[in-house]
């Protein structure tokens, strides 16, 4: 894509491109329904969309996929594609994904054109920035609320955290399935 394409992109323009991380660190519900930690290694692939036109309304994009391998396994526990997507008529980012666990999200924010860190929320119920599972995950796991954020340190590191809160039979608070990890940039 060409440069101009890119830069269109806002706050997602830096991380166009292949990047790689082995310092992840996972926290979720084990077997038991206990507490499982996992370091992790994932890669993950940002490729420009281009503009996508909703009538007045005109978002810059990123198609991302992203596959992680607990340290030492060959097969990925994790893995999910979607978008990120950059509205700057609004001032907003956008995440859309989904996990082939049965869960779609669409999380979003509030971000300036030149920042290098934002937060973006999904809420279980919401009519704009929600989240939808399965029955299964919505009776034992259920999603109430996903939260990112991220921080850009330079053209060629960021990092990420994620809070994903579940609501689980039998336990009065709420579970909070973390993950992050520093993202190194391996390839435009």
């Amino acid at each position: 894509m060409e440069a101009d394409g890119v830069r269109q992109l806002g706050p997602l323009a830096v991380l166009a491109g292949v990047w790689e991380g082995d310092k992840g660190a996972d926290e979720a519900p084990s077997d038991d329904r206990g507490t499982e930690q996992n370091r992790f290694r994932e890669r993950v692939t940002f490729a420009p969309i281009g503009v996508v036109r909703n009538h007045e309304q005109e978002l810059y994009g990123l198609r991302y996929a992203t596959v992680a391998h607990r340290l030492g396994e060959a097969d990925p526990f994790h893995e999910e594609v979607g978008y990120w997507l950059w509205d700057p008529g609004e001032r907003q980012v956008l995440r859309c994904f989904i996990v082939p666990r049965g869960v779609a999200v669409l999380a979003g924010g509030t971000v300036e054109p030149t920042a290098t860190a934002f937060t973006l929320v999904a809420e279980g119920g919401s009519e704009t920035y929600g989240i939808c599972s399965n029955r299964f995950l919505t009776r034992e796991f259920k999603t109430v609320r996903y939260e990112l954020t991220v921080t850009i340190f330079d053209r060629n590191r960021f990092h990420y955290k994620e809070d994903t809160q579940l609501r689980m039979p039998g336990r009065k608070d709420l579970f909070h399935h973390t993950d992050e990890n520093t993202l190194t940039r391996v390839s435009t």
